[in-house]
């Protein structure tokens, strides 16, 4: 009882203190508000959303962040609109730590927004709300003119993980604007279907590097992704090492001791990553073909390189003697 009477007398203090003309005075009230935790804050923020000075809005969207629910969702949504930019971003980033589903409900409404940034924070909101009901609007917003609503729209889908959301994130893998791409690739590796596998498979070929990267990335992690095994190994001959190490990543965790000699030639690469993969990668796999490669890199330049290589010979040598035993 003595808590909650001193929470009160907290609040009304800080209350008082947001009427001050100072608006330094205020932005301290605001964080103090922040730090206090009382869902009885919110609409005292709320109201600091119409305070004259863009800095005290600004600390108020962020303190929000510290709230969730659908009062502190209704509250951001407003200062998506805000004049100033400094308080929308705020306002966006406060609404991407919002965990509560229930807060999807006054954002769903502004998908449509005319603003494209408002459309874009408010997917970025929804995503990690997970609410079925958010799929519809981001279906619609995948056909949306900004490539960064675009963006966000495939990211809601990939974290619902809806089979009926597949034909449109296989569509999205053939969007003309590779960061739309790469999410959408990113996001099928929630489905074994066929479909999605060969989607993701195709991807391998993007013209843009980063896609190939992900799409190397993950094949390795759908079941089904062993049909692309033959285009992985071609990966590992990329002109890009991002795309070989991706690569090299996922056949070594298919096992694919067919690979050996192509990953065993990425111990030769002068970048550091892609020899320490290629270590691990042969590890993973643990077939004696492997050895000869592993004994050059044992004495490499780099020491986690010499770590992934030690640690494959002594897993190849474990793997044999379970095997002879």
């Amino acid at each position: 009882m003595t808590e909650l009477f001193e929470d009160y007398n907290d609040l009304a203090d800080i209350e008082e203190r947001l009427r001050s003309p100072d608006p330094g005075a205020k932005r301290v009230a605001i964080m103090e508000l922040a730090d206090l935790g009382d869902p009885e804050a919110i609409p005292l923020l709320a109201g600091m959303l119409d305070d004259e000075d863009a800095g005290v809005r600004q600390q108020a969207a962020r303190a929000l962040g510290e709230y969730d629910g659908p009062a502190a969702a209704a509250a951001l949504v407003k200062a998506l609109v805000d004049e100033s930019i400094e308080v929308q971003m705020a306002a966006a980033d406060s609404m991407a730590e919002l965990k509560d589903p229930a807060a999807a409900d006054p954002i769903l409404p502004v998908v449509e927004h005319g603003a494209a940034f408002v459309r874009m924070s408010a997917l970025r909101a929804l995503k990690e709300l997970r609410r079925k009901e958010s799929l519809k609007p981001a279906l619609a917003a995948l056909k949306d003119v900004d490539p960064a609503v675009r963006v966000q729209a495939v990211s809601v889908i990939g974290f619902l993980k809806l089979e009926e959301a597949l034909p449109a994130l296989r569509n999205a893998a053939q969007d003309k604007d590779a960061s739309v791409r790469r999410g959408a690739v990113s996001a099928l590796s929630y489905s074994s279907t066929a479909s999605a596998v060969e989607t993701i498979r195709a991807s391998l070929t993007d013209a843009d590097w980063m896609v190939r990267e992900i799409a190397a990335e993950t094949i390795g992690r759908v079941a089904g992704g062993a049909a692309a095994i033959p285009d992985l190994v071609a990966a590992l001959d990329d002109e890009f090492w991002q795309v070989r190490l991706k690569a090299t990543r996922s056949l070594g965790v298919m096992r694919v001791a067919t690979a050996v000699a192509k990953i065993g030639a990425g111990l030769a690469h002068e970048q550091p990553n892609l020899r320490k993969e290629s270590a691990a990668a042969l590890g993973e796999i643990a077939d004696v073909s492997a050895l000869p490669f592993l004994a050059k890199v044992l004495d490499d330049p780099d020491p986690d390189v010499r770590k992934n290589a030690r640690w494959a010979v002594q897993r190849i040598d474990a793997t044999r003697t379970t095997a002879s035993g």
